[in-house]
């Protein structure tokens, strides 16, 4: 059996990672987080997961959970996420630094055998190339978010070269699913469109994005946690299907079968970058299955909140 932690655990993406994680029973899971976006209903219920409040960015909490833990392998998921949150709280975003630093101290000095760190497009910037190469292109971007993220992995390239702590960085492109926060553009497009409710789009849609169901996301980091593979390496975790905003506002309305109108608001001030597409070789190569298409993920998301629904 090993000991996992996930810092974030209960945010969106760490609480499916948890779940699956922890479907097999043999490992025990130990859900840390603030929960200032995370919600402890994400939590999955089962015998084998322990959640704890607690602070990654405070040594003095993080540190006992470390000590009483002692874990084999450690997900740092935990960050200030979504793109205006982060442009309205430059100065916590920076914070994060910190919870980085605490997490690799701690992992080098209780005998962690590997760190997964949770980076994020956002490090690329504008396009240099396209697609957008672990290996080949410039992390330009100056956005504070961008800035921690890739500090966060210079961190890890440094205590692997100096301390020997093993690492993989995943750097996640857009990931959507039934679970997301409605501060995201596909669950508030969704939502939108079922209640006939205008679309809001910035600037004029024109800007592309790709969007990966949250199933091909955990599926990918799982197995490359469960074989051992990408040791001291990053890997672009997203979907290669490049669509504008517009195009996702009208493939949102068409999935849903809504009339609902697309409004054009004025651009934001920054944080919206004109394209983004990864190269996702590796986490093909990884999955060794097509990820799912925009339209088989967006009916996925349904699916499940009819399900909830009826449940509920």
């Amino acid at each position: 059996m090993s000991r996992i932690l996930i810092t974030g655990g209960a945010g969106f993406i760490g609480s499916a990672l948890a779940a699956h994680l922890a479907a097999g029973g043999e490992d025990h899971i130990v859900v840390a987080d603030n929960l200032r976006t995370g919600a402890p209903e994400r939590v999955p219920q089962l015998p084998n997961v322990t959640f704890i409040k607690c602070d990654v960015n405070r040594f003095e909490d993080i540190s006992s959970v470390f000590y009483a833990g002692r874990f084999d392998y450690v997900f740092h998921y935990a960050a200030l996420v979504g793109v205006q949150r982060t442009l309205r709280n430059p100065v916590s975003v920076l914070e994060d630094l910190q919870g980085i630093r605490n997490v690799l101290n701690l992992c080098k000095n209780t005998g962690v055998k590997r760190v997964f760190y949770a980076s994020s497009s956002e490090v690329y910037g504008e396009p240099f190339e396209i697609p957008q190469n672990e290996q080949t292109t410039p992390l330009n971007s100056r956005l504070p978010y961008a800035i921690v993220k890739n500090a966060g992995e210079a961190y890890l390239r440094s205590y692997q070269q100096e301390f020997g702590l093993e690492y993989t960085v995943f750097r996640f492109f857009n990931t959507y699913g039934a679970g997301q926060s409605q501060d995201f553009v596909i669950a508030r497009f969704l939502r939108a469109a079922l209640a006939g409710e205008p679309l809001q789009v910035y600037g004029d849609g024109k800007q592309t994005r790709t969007f990966c169901h949250i199933s091909d996301n955990i599926q990918a980091c799982a197995k490359v946690f469960r074989e051992g593979s990408f040791i001291n390496d990053v890997i672009n975790i997203g979907s290669d299907e490049e669509v504008s905003v517009r195009q996702l506002a009208e493939t949102v309305i068409a999935v849903c079968g809504s009339a609902s109108p697309i409004v054009h608001l004025d651009p934001l001030k920054e944080g919206d970058m004109t394209r983004r597409r990864p190269d996702n070789t590796k986490m093909r190569e990884v999955l060794e299955r097509p990820l799912l298409t925009l339209e088989q993920g967006l009916t996925a998301v349904l699916e499940e909140w009819q399900a909830a629904h009826v449940r509920n």
